[in-house]
């Protein structure tokens, strides 16, 4: 039979072979190896791949048209899950450091660990195996697959109680409470120290769910004992500062790590422009996530059902790569940073005024 000669299925209606040619133009590009000499060349050949692969390639392709968007849009950076015990304290720095996030909203857990590397303590291989009641006994803690020391915890977790007593008194979002934190460190690799230099903010919508909150709590105690006031972090004033950065940005891009309170803040966050009489949504999003959609939590809904909520704006250019960040976050910032995608950007300048943005340009 010659290739041109149709084919009869039995019981089927003649093909449209015009509608079927529609479909069938572009071939699976395999990679190649011959042709790829970086990181960055092998997420771009990832898109022409299929499955997670071509995904996670889409996600490189959404980055080069938010870099290359003369608007500039403001990037949120969201952060949850074990990124810092999974070794990407460098990655998450080196982005901030290289001008790619402009905002953070994170759990409060990687800033801690960032802080406590930064004080110079480390996290260690581990075994997902172990005899936990051991590892207790020597106040050893596990991440999964990943120890690190409670006795430095807790030396960490006094130490931040005690700058929370260097400040006056009062009332604090978490973003004026960590940029205090950051002036405080001395390790230019620390996430939390970079984002303090360049001015970014930082946000923990859960910082009391953290080990930040535990030496915040110590704070507490040791005030409410001594009969002085303490200072408190009201997680409002954080929704009323980060909205005004939506409010006052000209687009607002997200990049999702995982997902959690982080992402569902960050997306709030333009739900409550309206309070301001604006409407806003995110002009390009992308996340990286182990979840999934079906079971109805929004770590793992997808960015398309952001768009219901005008979390993302319809028009938006968006993608989704459902593979676990200790794989897809290095390969992603890898692409990032060798395309040298945000060299010629320009640093966003915040001036604030106790609670209110009072510049951003």
């Amino acid at each position: 039979m010659s290739k041109s000669q149709a084919i009869t299925i039995p019981g089927a209606g003649p093909i449209d072979a015009r509608a079927k040619r529609r479909f069938l133009q572009k071939r699976i590009a395999p990679v190649d190896f011959d042709r790829v000499s970086s990181v960055a060349d092998l997420v771009e050949a990832m898109r022409g791949a299929s499955v997670q692969a071509r995904n996670l390639g889409l996600c490189a392709e959404v980055l080069r048209n938010l870099y290359a968007d003369r608007a500039r849009p403001t990037v949120m950076l969201g952060l949850a899950g074990p990124l810092i015990a999974a070794g990407l304290r460098k990655v998450l720095r080196d982005l901030v450091a290289g001008g790619y996030i402009d905002v953070i909203v994170s759990t409060g857990a990687i800033l801690y660990q960032d802080i406590y590397q930064a004080r110079g303590w480390g996290h260690y291989e581990g075994d997902p195996a172990a005899d936990d009641a051991k590892l207790h006994a020597l106040l050893i803690d596990r991440i999964y697959d990943t120890y690190v020391d409670e006795e430095k915890f807790i030396a960490t977790d006094t130490w931040l109680g005690e700058l929370a007593d260097e400040l006056p008194p009062g009332n604090y979002s978490s973003r004026a409470y960590m940029e205090y934190v950051g002036s405080k460190l001395d390790d230019e690799q620390s996430i939390v120290r970079t984002a303090y230099r360049r001015g970014v903010p930082m946000f923990v919508p859960a910082i009391n769910d953290s080990s930040i909150g535990i030496g915040l709590t110590h704070h507490y105690y040791r005030a409410k004992q001594e009969g002085r006031p303490r200072l408190a972090i009201d997680s409002i004033r954080d929704n009323y500062e980060l909205t005004q950065i939506v409010v006052k940005s000209k687009k607002t891009a997200a990049i999702y790590i995982a997902g959690g309170v982080p992402k569902n803040y960050i997306n709030d966050s333009v739900v409550m422009a309206y309070i301001f009489h604006e409407e806003r949504g995110h002009s390009y999003a992308v996340q990286l996530t182990a979840d999934n959609p079906h079971w109805g939590g929004l770590s793992g809904s997808t960015l398309k059902e952001a768009v219901s909520w005008g979390k993302i704006r319809s028009q938006a250019t968006t993608a989704m790569c459902f593979v676990e960040p200790s794989v897809s976050l290095p390969l992603l910032a890898g692409y990032a940073l060798q395309r040298k995608l945000a060299a010629r950007r320009k640093r966003l300048v915040y001036t604030w005024k106790a609670d209110e943005l009072v510049g951003l340009k």
